[in-house]
């Protein structure tokens, strides 16, 4: 009888272990199996701080045609496209008022020629017809200089190209009435050309010439297209708070004058750097995923980009790190990686057609050569500029955010 109660007692004590069991696996699964976790991988490559600016493609030297009076357009050439000299007539404007006025000022001044050669004659006479003469003298001088002036009226209702070159662009036509504030021609040597680019004041002081620059054209979206500093204006503008810079254009450049682009300039490199997921930094340390246990890496953070970051630190390549991190697992913890993102040789962004993604917009302050993909860094061995555009864009969001927030004082909240 006592072993019967021993067996039942025993058969009780296991169904309630198994229950007991049961119940915690069933509320803390995690006490049984390892949590999953997301995970990115360390990647080394190029990186580099970028300044970002808008720009404008124009030739190295160029001038505008404006007429100088508010005249009717009486010959306009049809020329763009075509070289033009010094001095060439590429429009005029109707000068009829001005040639009357002038054939008028041209006969009293005949009849004052007469005057004073009679006068001449006279002069010796007595002090009357010297006065008479002097008078008369005066009067035809004048007469001389209004002629003058009335010519060079005429003259400047003649446009003429004020330097050899193109005309790159023609406005107007036959019959519209212009003036001072309307431009007829562009003209000047189509190459080299330059960018003009407009950089905030707060960032100019990283800008200097000779520094090379990349730039991004919607109409050449998949091409690297690169420039070099040439010049800093030495006065900013002060209601705009942005500086001018001119950066020079390769003679092969697929740009056209006129086009706009958005420009990067590089003033920091880093030839090789261990780039991590943003989100893969918390408290200045990254977990890395060893042995599919988690074991906290402090790291400093060096350049810092939208997407990713370069860490300085006991990391090296190809070193699985915790992708967002995970600050509640302590070190030790036996984690299942769900997904480890491998970078490719292809840079991602450079090279693909434009898709629905919607383009960063401008930023300040310095910009990471990575892709567009959050868990790794995808470099170019064969062109690590490739990456290096690719990267300066990605930052374009934070500086919008924080210009946002500098400036959310100084309007009044409308209702």
């Amino acid at each position: 009888m006592p072993s019967r109660k021993l067996v039942w007692s025993g058969s009780v004590l296991a169904v309630l272990a198994f229950a007991a069991v049961g119940g915690a696996y069933l509320k803390y699964p995690d006490l049984f199996q390892p949590p999953t976790v997301t995970a990115g991988v360390a990647i080394l490559g190029p990186v580099s701080e970028a300044v970002y600016g808008t720009g404008t493609v124009e030739p190295e030297r160029w001038a505008k045609v404006v007429p100088l009076q508010r005249r009717r357009v009486v010959d306009l050439c049809r020329c763009e496209g075509q070289a033009i000299k010094t001095g060439q007539v590429p429009a005029r404007q109707d000068d009829t008022e001005e040639v009357n006025a002038l054939h008028e000022l041209e006969i009293n001044n005949e009849q004052l020629a007469r005057d004073l050669d009679r006068a001449k004659r006279d002069r010796d006479k007595n002090d009357a017809a010297k006065t008479e003469y002097e008078q008369r003298s005066t009067q035809y001088e004048q007469s001389k200089s209004r002629i003058g002036a009335q010519k060079a009226r005429i003259d400047s209702l003649v446009l003429r190209a004020p330097m050899d070159g193109m005309v790159l662009r023609r406005d107007g036509e036959v019959g519209e009435i212009v003036g001072p504030t309307d431009v007829l021609f562009w003209v000047g040597p189509p190459a080299p050309m330059q960018v003009v680019a407009e950089i905030n004041e707060e960032e100019i002081t990283w800008i200097s010439v000779g520094q090379k620059a990349f730039l991004r054209s919607e109409a050449f979206s998949a091409q690297a297209l690169r420039a070099t500093v040439s010049q800093i204006t030495p006065k900013g503008d002060p209601a705009r708070k942005t500086f001018r810079v001119y950066l020079l254009l390769p003679r092969d450049t697929p740009l056209r004058i006129g086009m706009t682009v958005e420009v990067n300039i590089i003033y920091r490199e880093k030839t090789a750097a261990i780039v991590v997921p943003s989100e893969a930094v918390a408290g200045n340390a990254v977990q890395v995923v060893s042995g599919g246990k988690i074991r906290r890496v402090p790291v400093t953070v060096g350049i810092k980009g939208s997407r990713n970051v370069e860490i300085i630190g006991d990391v090296s390549k190809g070193a699985t790190v915790l992708s967002p991190a995970r600050v509640d697992l302590a070190d030790g913890t036996r984690v299942n990686v769900e997904k480890a993102k491998q970078a490719t040789d292809t840079p991602a962004d450079v090279t693909r057609d434009p898709g629905p993604d919607p383009v960063p917009g401008p930023t300040s302050g310095p910009a990471l050569a990575s892709a567009r993909e959050p868990a790794a860094v995808v470099m170019s061995a064969a062109d690590a500029d490739n990456a290096v555009i690719s990267a300066a864009i990605t930052a374009h969001v934070d500086s919008v955010v924080n210009d946002a927030r500098r400036n959310v004082g100084k309007y009044p909240a409308t209702r």
